[in-house]
């Protein structure tokens, strides 16, 4: 006897699940296979490697806090040390920078790949800012630990907020990431282009110096920068301890939603075409 239609429908919608759910376990096993391949062959793969991700900001922070306190005597940090103060914003900060440098080139180390396989491209892209924000955040945790253990003034209990807020800052990397690797399969310069604007926007976030010490003529610009309510939360939950949210999370939380849809959004109309100039 034929199915009903009842039958055959509910046979169908079985069936696109079915194969909906195939498609995620492939999915979901590519991007462990590329988490684990970015792991073992940028960080734990060689020495220079992980000690580039660990030491890098640790040898940064001891240059910067040589200079301002001992060079040019700087003060003004709120009663916070100036260790603890930059150590709190300076690590997520180079997080997110290597993720967008590596990100946006991550294509180029798959290329052989994806010129032969069919599957979904912005799994490498995931991968490779995942596995670099794994390692700093790792990073990241330890050094808070460490400053604490020394009796900087880290209030430990802030973590809550922090964690959550890196969640944020991982989700608008991986859309801007997402649409810079795009566009750097079509134009290499884009990579070039990305060092010196990092390293300008880095001096222009409040990451260095306390808001407060920005002229008033320019201070609102300086505020505007997003990476800038970033620090500024951290600071709020590890250096004072307040741990709790404010409207302005909900509108970050937004805008990094939009960044992430926007970018997988013109990564997914690109993408199509990546085989023909990889």
């Amino acid at each position: 006897m034929p199915a009903l239609p009842a039958e055959r429908s509910v046979l169908h919608v079985a069936a696109v699940d079915a194969a909906r759910g195939a498609r995620l376990a492939r999915e979901r096993a590519l991007f462990r296979n590329f988490y684990r391949r970015e792991l073992s062959t940028r960080y734990l793969g060689s020495v220079s490697g992980f000690a580039w991700a660990l030491l890098h900001p640790l040898a940064l922070l001891a240059v910067y806090h040589f200079v301002f306190t001992t060079v040019f005597r700087t003060g003004g940090f709120g009663g916070q040390s100036f260790l603890a103060f930059v150590a709190v914003a300076l690590w997520p900060w180079l997080a997110a920078q290597e993720s967008l440098q590596r990100g946006a080139t991550s294509l180029a180390g798959y290329a052989g790949l994806i010129r032969k396989v069919a599957f979904p491209h912005e799994i490498v892209v995931y991968a490779s800012v995942a596995a670099t924000l794994t390692v700093h955040l790792a990073g990241y945790i330890a050094v808070l630990l460490v400053l604490a253990g020394f009796g900087e003034p880290i209030h430990l209990e802030g973590l809550l907020i922090a964690l959550p807020l890196w969640i944020i800052m991982a989700i608008a990397v991986i859309g801007v990431t997402l649409a810079l690797s795009a566009l750097q399969v079509f134009v290499r310069d884009v990579e070039h282009v990305l060092m010196p604007t990092l390293m300008i926007l880095m001096y222009l976030t409040p990451i260095l110096y306390p808001l407060a010490l920005v002229p008033a003529s320019v201070r609102p610009w300086v505020a505007a920068n997003p990476f800038g309510w970033l620090v500024g939360r951290l600071r709020d939950a590890l250096l004072d301890g307040r741990l709790a949210l404010e409207p302005a999370d909900a509108v970050a939380l937004a805008g990094a939603l939009l960044a992430f849809v926007g970018g997988r959004w013109m990564f997914r109309r690109l993408s199509p075409h990546f085989e023909d100039f990889l």
